[in-house]
């Protein structure tokens, strides 16, 4: 191929088959063939815009700078397929740089046509056009710019109540069980006091001590009762207590079976302590049960929260490098913690993970808002009950997910439409369509992966397939 393109050379591409011959002649007059080698950047994002460029064989990428990190956003090996300076139609109004980078993939041969020389013809040959593109690219900016700011706003706000409802719960917890704690902990000042106000000699202050920690172990290791079995140990300990003239025994005898003690182990605090300290001493080794049974809650709380701080992490991917090696159970996971306050009652999950598939690379925070989207259309269209399962599982070269839904299904007429960009089957106010498309794109576009949908009343299930490695 020549350094130079003949008019009957530029017909040929899709972008000039209608010009006319004056107009194909001017372009090839100023247009100039350019060849890179594989890994040459063939234009830098932000630097100034001096060429159109159309691609006339190989494979290239464009990708846009974020947070540091250039992501890839659209790879094409077909002829004709264009990029650079593709606003200079707009005049001075905008800056004119370039707002990607394109990338050579392969040897790559390119057409580049100065901007200005672009702009003058767009605007002198289809000013009607010109005009509508203005409008179009004017009015799209800022729909895009006030619609992308409430769907951010409105998804920050739902997973922001939704975290709140879930952190509250076990801090509420914390609090409570604090408390509880504290008064636990001055009844046990007290009590030491009299126990060691020379009442018990030293040998049986000695073997209680050891009877303490052995209460500890027990209520650490505490067998979980059934709420029969907790009342009938309850009631057993309450006339064991009565029969020794414990004042209270209802109060301690709940704590007492909480704590793994039954009345064959009080016999032995009974021969320890001797007669006239048996009171104390069970109320002393009450409230060491009890301060440890509060200790768990707090521990099980404070894991709790952290526990949803570590998934909001992992979630948002806030502290990661955009591209990264995961597991996509973490994601999921993070995921439907984020979205657990969402989840109503009558909603069953069942999760069947395969996990023996391997970290794949992925841009982690773009898959979360792929979950999020699919999770929530599913639990929109069971309406209040049913069940959600999510599975995982290896497909050829991909990971496969799976999000199905015992909803109403996807209207036949509706399925082909599902992934257009603001299509959307709810009611007015309540979206814009955006969810499937963005989730399309994030797959398709961005992973090289593929969304597959199968629906019908009763079972709707969308298959993710993401690649095993960077293709």
């Amino acid at each position: 191929m020549s350094d130079l393109l003949t008019p009957d050379d530029l017909r040929g591409l899709f972008l000039f088959e209608s010009l006319n011959d004056d107009q194909l002649r001017l372009i090839a007059d100023c247009g100039v063939v350019v060849r890179y080698p594989a890994g040459t950047l063939v234009y830098e994002e932000g630097l100034p815009a001096t060429c159109f460029m159309v691609l006339l064989e190989g494979t290239i990428t464009l990708s846009r700078r974020v947070r540091g990190d250039d992501v890839e956003f659209l790879r094409s090996d077909q002829r004709g397929a264009y990029g650079g300076a593709t606003q200079a139609y707009m005049g001075k109004r905008d800056e004119q740089t370039y707002n990607n980078s394109m990338l050579a993939l392969t040897d790559v041969t390119i057409y580049e046509i100065p901007a200005d020389s672009f702009a003058e013809w767009t605007r002198s040959w289809f000013p009607m056009a010109m005009h509508l593109l203005e409008g179009l690219f004017v009015g799209m900016q800022t729909t895009q710019t006030v619609v992308g700011e409430r769907e951010r706003l409105l998804a920050l706000g739902a997973l922001s109540a939704g975290l709140t409802h879930e952190l509250n719960n076990p801090a509420a917890a914390a609090v409570r069980a604090t408390s509880i704690l504290r008064e636990r902990v001055a009844g046990m000042r007290h009590k030491l006091g009299m126990i060691a106000d020379g009442k018990i000699d030293g040998g049986r202050l000695h073997k209680l001590v050891e009877l303490q920690e052995i209460a500890v172990k027990r209520a650490a290791s505490a067998p979980e009762l059934s709420a029969l079995q907790t009342s009938d140990a309850e009631s057993a300990l309450e006339d064991w207590l009565d029969d020794h003239d414990i004042a209270g025994s209802w109060d301690i005898a709940s704590t007492l079976v909480a704590g793994g003690i039954d009345a064959e182990w009080l016999e032995i605090v009974d021969s320890c302590v001797g007669e006239g300290n048996l009171e104390g001493a069970i109320r002393w080794l009450t409230y060491t049960i009890d301060t440890e049974l509060l200790m768990g809650e707090i521990d099980d709380a404070v894991s709790r929260i952290s526990g949803l701080v570590s998934a909001a992490k992992q979630y948002s991917q806030l502290d990661r490098a955009p591209h990264q090696t995961v597991d996509v159970h973490d994601l999921l996971d993070a995921t439907l913690t984020m979205l657990q306050a969402k989840i109503p009652e009558g909603v069953r999950l069942v999760r069947n993970y395969d996990r023996t598939l391997p970290p794949i690379p992925a841009y982690a925070a773009e898959l979360n808002q792929v979950w999020t989207n699919l999770i929530d259309n599913a639990i929109g269209a069971m309406e209040g009950s049913g069940t959600l399962t999510i599975s995982t599982c290896r497909d050829g070269e991909n990971v496969a997910v799976d999000i199905e839904d015992t909803g109403h299904g996807i209207p036949p007429e509706v399925r082909p439409h599902i992934f257009e960009p603001f299509f959307t089957t709810k009611a007015v106010g309540e979206g814009t369509g955006l969810g499937l498309d963005i989730s399309y794109r994030i797959v398709v576009k961005k992973h090289h992966g593929d969304i597959r949908v199968d629906s019908r009343p009763g079972r709707t299930n969308f298959r993710v397939l993401l690649p095993l490695e960077d293709s």
